[in-house]
């Protein structure tokens, strides 16, 4: 182990843990087996890692936060199962992300420039991209796939085995029990419902008028003209032609496993 940067030595750190350079880790925290830590990373104190855990470059993980710890699956029998943590994540207090399950392809995967504020939870198997904010209090049941820069307001959820794509926008207090495509943004009633695209949030990113037109275009054709799925999914396959961004609704559509959110 390379120790270049303060390490309390109120820390429990396993000895087959990898900690790179320049990682703090702060008082009371329990580094466990089998768990890798880039360079730069900084850990605060009461702060729990079990393994096997793989934490990425200059991430900055705040106290109590629980990571790496068994999945909350009655089907988990102990097998060997990874959570893989990218690079320049900031997960907050209290949050717990949890390994996967050998059944759901072993590995909880979260990526780079991620924001994982306060309570959240990311459950066994999940797969999150890159530029994700988590908001307090909300959580991801199992097996859930989120796309880049995707927003989840405060107290949101998402049933297991739903997509949401990138860039789509989750309201506060929003239940999604259905997979969300790229752009969509859901509000709250009852149950997320479609409320427009996000694209206030496109604008930021970047997104020129034209681009921002074409998505509005999809989402009346999916949501507003009164057309079956397989109906606005031909008209949407013409728009494609002409919009990139339509293309990856498109695909979002025709690789979801759950029913959609209409």
């Amino acid at each position: 182990m390379i120790h270049a940067a303060p390490i309390h030595p109120t820390a429990l750190i396993d000895p087959s843990a990898v900690i790179g350079a320049n990682v703090s880790i702060g008082a009371y925290s329990v580094i466990g087996a089998e768990v890798e830590i880039g360079s730069g990373t900084v850990i605060g104190p009461h702060v729990v890692i079990e393994g096997p855990t793989r934490i990425g470059r200059d991430n900055r993980i705040t106290q109590f936060a629980s990571l790496g710890g068994d999945p909350q699956d009655k089907k988990f029998a102990g097998e060997r199962t990874e959570l893989v943590i990218g690079d320049r994540n900031l997960i907050r207090e209290f949050a717990t992300i949890n390994r996967g399950t050998g059944d759901g392809g072993g590995v909880t995967r979260i990526g780079d420039d991620n924001w994982v504020l306060a309570y959240v939870h990311v459950a066994h198997d999940c797969q999150i991209g890159n530029h994700v904010v988590f908001s307090n209090y909300s959580a991801l049941a199992g097996h859930v796939e989120i796309g880049d820069w995707t927003i989840l307001s405060g107290y949101s959820g998402v049933h297991q085995f739903c997509k949401v794509g990138a860039h789509a926008f989750i309201g506060m207090g929003c239940l999604v029990g259905h997979d969300v495509p790229p752009f969509v943004m859901m509000a709250n009633e009852q149950q997320g419902r479609p409320r427009g695209i996000n694209s206030e949030g496109l604008k930021r990113r970047g997104f020129d008028a034209t681009r921002i037109s074409a998505i509005k275009r999809a989402y009346r054709t999916l949501y507003m003209a009164g057309l079956s799925l397989p109906e606005a999914r031909e008209k949407l396959v013409e728009q494609a032609r002409e919009s990139d961004d339509v293309r990856a609704m498109l695909d979002f559509l025709d690789h979801s496993e759950r029913a959609l959110a209409r």
